[in-house]
């Protein structure tokens, strides 16, 4: 047989994509030795890696199915199973209960579904219900925030966020800003918002903001359409875009 050398294009997203693996690694490691904030942290951390190996691709011309499905695999674990573990050590590891453990591994089986949904769906523009990354980093957000949630208010919460992954609810689809195609009035707003949320709430301003975009589904605002020169019509979907 001939061996055949892969490409660098091809390499280059991948290893990007294997950051977020240990992203999520690293995360429920830290959560089972007890250390929640830095455990969350790297989960925020994860979606750098998740935005970047999509981009990173795209611009090398480095898109492959090879990619596709380790991206997916990746998201599984950084954004499915590790926030959950995460949300159920910190908050309902004391009260236990079979409800508890279900509801941790609810979500985790939600996001599964999610990404394999969109894996053989590929629906240009808005997503379909939220993507697993903001339902991770919701969750993520929640312990950074240190707020003190009963046991059962975060079952709740994460109950709720895995329904809306496997929902038909539509969400604004960044990814799909290109240079030249961007409303920079409106960006330069939105970081403006963004910032001042940083500078008055602090620790709790990720969970804020992510918290706007969870409401923006049910309220029918498009982020991606709103920041954006160009219509729906005009994008072509992307394997890698979740």
């Amino acid at each position: 047989m001939r061996k055949q050398t892969i490409p660098f294009n091809k390499i280059v997203p991948n290893m990007i994509t294997s950051g977020s693996v240990l992203c999520g690694m690293f995360s429920l490691l830290l959560t089972y030795k007890g250390h929640f904030l830095p455990s969350a942290f790297i989960l925020i951390m994860a979606v750098f890696f998740d935005y970047m190996d999509g981009k990173v691709a795209r611009s090398l011309g480095g898109s492959s199915a090879f990619g596709e499905e380790l991206d997916s695999l990746a998201d599984v674990i950084s954004f499915g199973a590790a926030p959950a573990f995460l949300m159920y050590a910190k908050y309902m590891d004391e009260v236990g209960g079979f409800l508890c453990v279900l509801g941790a591994a609810f979500f985790a089986l939600c996001g599964a579904l999610r990404l394999a949904r969109f894996n053989v769906t590929h629906i240009a523009g808005a997503f379909q219900g939220i993507p697993i990354p903001a339902a991770g980093m919701a969750l993520a957000s929640v312990v950074i925030a240190d707020i003190p949630l009963p046991p059962y208010f975060a079952l709740a919460i994460m109950t709720g966020l895995a329904c809306l992954m496997v929902s038909s609810v539509r969400y604004g689809n960044l990814k799909l800003l290109r240079r030249g195609c961007v409303n920079r009035t409106k960006v330069a707003l939105l970081m403006l918002i963004v910032l001042s949320c940083v500078a008055v709430l602090h620790e709790k301003s990720p969970l804020t903001l992510i918290s706007i975009y969870i409401a923006s589904g049910p309220l029918g605002v498009d982020w991606g359409a709103w920041l954006s020169t160009r219509s729906d019509k005009d994008e072509k979907p992307n394997p890698e875009e979740e």
